[in-house]
């Protein structure tokens, strides 16, 4: 397991100054957004200089490309929005496969139109369901044909809300290309926390050998997301349960401020068990 970080924790779109921070703030890897490269998060066009330079620089530092954000409201209520979205994830494709990046990562999505990390009533419906299959096959079909993998993460405000379900769509789908991104924080909530252990627990046994991603968020008891290590969530207890589980990817920080990043780049390579 080795710390790594969402490279849009930094505000700079010039990936060279990104990586760089990265690094200083004692990273060994990052879950890349293509807007850290200067483009679109899901892009028209790709800038295959930037992306280039980007991965060259990235092995200069010795950082590793974990994943790449392909994220779009796969449940969207209007088909014609969620089929206007695929070029730019065939894009996110394309650029995951020239940086040797060998995970995308998806969002289930949500019936809400506006925000789609947001909870829905009708998230739950057999329509949202079908949705969210069509364009999942859809999307697997097109990594499959470029060797990736796909990942999803079970989010409170999405179809695919937790392990339970997450379990259900990885058996319906059979896919080796579909894996499990792994949030302790989302899946404990606020109102979980007396209960986390179990929790996560059930997670890692119903999805263990799919994770091929974690997340290290934190909350306070109030759900409100903080620094690594500075929250109620038990990250040595979540990480020991992954690695026992034998997850040994990348264990991402997010949700915090750049000015938060070195302390978070501290907390999780203890975590890691790699000192500076």
């Amino acid at each position: 397991m080795y710390p790594a970080i969402f490279s849009r924790t930094y505000p700079s779109k010039r990936i060279k100054e990104v990586l760089e921070a990265i690094q200083a703030d004692g990273f060994e890897g990052a879950q890349i957004n293509l807007s850290s490269f200067g483009m679109d998060s899901l892009p028209t066009r790709l800038d295959y200089a930037s992306i280039a330079a980007g991965a060259a620089e990235a092995e200069r530092l010795g950082i590793s490309f974990a994943a790449l954000s392909g994220t779009y409201n796969m449940a969207h209520p209007d088909p014609d929005i969620r089929s206007a979205r695929r070029p730019g994830f065939l894009n996110v494709l394309k650029a995951a496969k020239a940086t040797g990046t060998p995970i995308v990562t998806l969002c289930t999505g949500s019936r809400d139109a506006d925000d789609m990390w947001n909870a829905h009533p009708e998230n739950t419906t057999p329509s949202a369901w079908t949705d969210l299959r069509t364009e999942l096959d859809w999307a697997l079909t097109e990594a499959h044909a470029l060797g990736l993998v796909l990942a999803i993460e079970p989010e409170p405000g999405n179809v695919v809300r937790d392990s339970k379900i997450a379990r259900k769509l990885l058996d319906q789908i059979g896919s080796a290309h579909l894996k499990i991104i792994l949030d302790a924080a989302n899946l404990i909530g606020s109102d979980g926390l007396a209960h986390q252990s179990d929790i996560i627990a059930e997670a890692v046994d119903l999805l263990g050998s799919n994770i091929v991603l974690a997340h290290a968020k934190d909350i306070d008891t109030a759900g409100k997301v903080t620094t690594p290590g500075q929250g109620a969530i038990d990250l040595p207890g979540f990480v020991a349960m992954l690695a026992a589980a034998g997850f040994d990817g990348a264990l991402t920080a997010h949700g915090f401020e750049a000015d938060s990043s070195a302390t978070a780049g501290a907390a999780l390579a203890k975590l890691c068990g790699h000192p500076p």
